[in-house]
C-alpha cells in the first residue's frame, strides 16, 4: 500500500511525469495506411498538448464534458488525454451506439464538445442536433464538413494558443485535483437508458499505480491495444501505461487481431 502515499493528482500529471522521465522511449505505435508509425513520449506529449490547448482556445472550462465517438485508434487516446490535461471530462460513446442513444448520452452528460471519427458518426449527432442545446462544438477526426472543426484545425489552433499562452496547458493540468471528474462512462443498465458512471482522476491514477505495484510490467513491455476505449478496461490499461512506461501498439479492428499479433509481437494484451 506504500504507493497510496504518493499518488499523482491527475492523469495529466502522470502524463507530464512520464514525458519528463522517458521522453525518447517509444510510447505508441499506430497505423498510417498500412504502415506502423512509432511515436515517442515526447511527441505524444506534444500531440496531447496541442489538443488540450485547442480545446482551451475554444473556451473549455473545468469539468466540461467532451464526448468521443470513435473506434480505438491513436487519435482517441491523445484526444482523451488532451481533454483531461485541459481539465475537461471525457464522455465515452461506443462507435456502434445508435443515433438515438448517442444523442441521449450527449444530452444527459451535458456535452459542450463532441469529437467524432468520420462522416457516419457525425451524421448520428447531426440527426439530433436540435435536441442538443448544450452542444457547441463538433470536431471531426477524418475529413471535413461545414460548420464542423477539423481535428487538424483544432491542433493548429492549439499550437497558436500555446505560442500566445505557453503555460496554458500546464496551468490547466496543475489546477486539476484528485476528485475532479475525469470521465463519464455510459454503461447499459439492466433496464432503460444507459447510465453514466462518474470517475475521478484519483480512480484512474489508483488503477495504474495498483497494477504497477504488482510488478509484472516494465517499460520494455509492448502492449497490443484493441479494446474499445469507451469501456473502463481500456482506460485502466492507459493509466498503467502512463505509470509504467510500456509501449502500446493500437488497432481497434477486431478482425485484424491475429494478423497484428504476428507483426507487433506484444508481451502483453488485455482482453475481455
Amino acid at each position: 500500500t506504500r504507493f497510496l502515499e504518493n499518488l499523482a493528482p491527475s492523469l495529466g500529471a502522470m502524463l507530464h511525469d512520464r514525458v519528463q522521465r522517458t521522453p525518447h522511449l517509444e510510447a505508441y505505435r499506430h497505423l498510417v495506411g498500412d504502415d506502423w508509425v512509432s511515436v515517442t513520449w515526447q511527441r505524444a506529449g506534444s500531440d496531447v498538448a496541442e489538443i488540450a490547448a485547442g480545446l482551451l482556445a475554444l473556451g473549455l472550462q473545468a469539468e466540461d464534458r467532451v464526448a468521443i465517438i470513435a473506434n480505438t485508434r491513436y487519435e482517441w487516446i491523445v484526444a482523451d488525454l488532451g481533454v483531461m490535461c485541459a481539465g475537461g471530462a471525457t464522455t465515452t460513446v461506443y462507435p456502434t451506439t445508435s443515433a438515438d442513444d448517442a444523442a441521449y448520452i450527449l444530452r444527459d452528460a451535458g456535452c459542450r464538445f463532441a469529437i467524432v471519427e468520420e462522416a457516419g458518426q457525425l451524421a448520428k449527432v447531426l440527426a439530433h442536433r436540435d435536441d442538443l442545446p448544450e452542444l457547441e462544438f463538433l470536431i471531426l477526426i477524418d475529413g471535413t464538413a461545414d460548420g464542423v472543426t477539423a481535428f487538424a484545425d483544432l491542433r493548429a489552433a492549439g499550437r497558436d494558443h500555446l505560442v500566445a499562452h505557453p503555460a496554458a496547458v500546464t496551468e490547466a493540468t496543475a489546477a486539476i485535483g484528485p476528485d475532479a471528474l475525469a470521465t463519464l462512462i455510459y454503461t447499459s443498465g439492466t433496464t432503460g437508458r444507459p447510465k453514466g458512471v462518474r470517475l475521478s482522476h484519483r480512480s484512474w491514477v489508483y488503477e495504474g499505480e495498483a497494477l504497477k505495484a504488482l510488478g509484472f510490467l516494465f517499460d520494455d513491455d509492448v502492449n497490443f491495444l484493441w479494446l474499445p476505449m469507451s469501456h473502463s478496461f481500456g482506460k485502466v490499461i492507459l493509466s498503467t501505461q502512463l505509470d509504467v512506461g510500456i509501449t502500446t501498439a493500437i488497432d481497434g479492428r477486431v478482425e485484424r487481431i491475429i494478423d497484428n499479433l504476428t507483426i507487433v509481437q506484444p508481451t502483453f494484451m488485455g482482453a475481455a
